[in-house]
């Protein structure tokens, strides 16, 4: 690419951000900047007994998140491009999810001390599909904690996901119908929606093709 660009994939879990990230860091020459949630301790366990850790599952995230975006601005952000698979605003989203009103508060109070302020995205990508699509693909790449997480829960983390991007508009957003196309898996796929990221450079546009013209 001619001009350097830092670009956030998002979406419920299941959908398929962290496999995308990967294509995209590949076929664009970029660096990965990934959540790896299998670092965080508590975050299986919070699979079974959500409401004993859901805070410090919550808060583990918040400083790796915040830690990693620092070292990439001490690197210097628009050095080159460089892939995300989660955006960092979407953290308050999963508080507000996963916390009882204290524990919110709490969590609130220690995002506030931390006075960060995250770089924007040149590019948001947000993948959304419907909860059997996340859940048959859960199932299909086999991570045991995962198995646990409940229907009722991607259910809430969907419809989250939805109200949050309804209003986004702090950057550049690409909504594309995960159900429809599945530009991991196949290579027709991910080129239409390469060649959909390179153009956008403002706005809020939607991917969203006709099936029959993918067959």
């Amino acid at each position: 690419m001619a001009n350097s660009r830092y670009i956030a994939i998002e979406g419920p879990i299941g959908v398929g951000k962290t496999s995308l990230a990967r294509r995209l860091a590949a076929a664009m020459n970029g660096e990965l900047l990934l959540e790896e949630p299998e670092t965080n301790p508590f975050l299986e366990r919070f699979y079974r007994e959500p409401d004993r850790v859901a805070l410090p599952t919550q808060l583990f995230f918040l400083f790796q998140r915040v830690q990693q975006i620092e070292q990439l601005r001490q690197a210097d952000i628009f050095a080159e491009t460089r892939i995300s698979d989660y955006l960092i605003d979407k953290d308050r989203l999963f508080a507000e999810l996963n916390l009882g009103q204290n524990e919110l508060a709490l969590y609130d109070k220690v995002a506030e001390s931390l006075a960060f302020v995250p770089p924007v995205p040149d590019l948001v990508v947000y993948l959304q599909a419907p909860v059997d699509t996340l859940l048959f693909r859960i199932s299909r790449r086999g991570i045991d904690a995962e198995r646990r997480i409940a229907r009722r829960y991607l259910e809430r983390l969907a419809e989250g996901y939805a109200r949050f991007f309804h209003d986004y508009d702090a950057a550049p957003l690409l909504i594309v119908n995960a159900a429809v196309i599945d530009p991991v898996h196949n290579e027709e796929h991910f080129e239409m929606l390469l060649a959909q990221i390179e153009r956008i450079r403002s706005g809020r546009h939607f991917f969203n093709p006709v099936v029959s013209a993918l067959a």
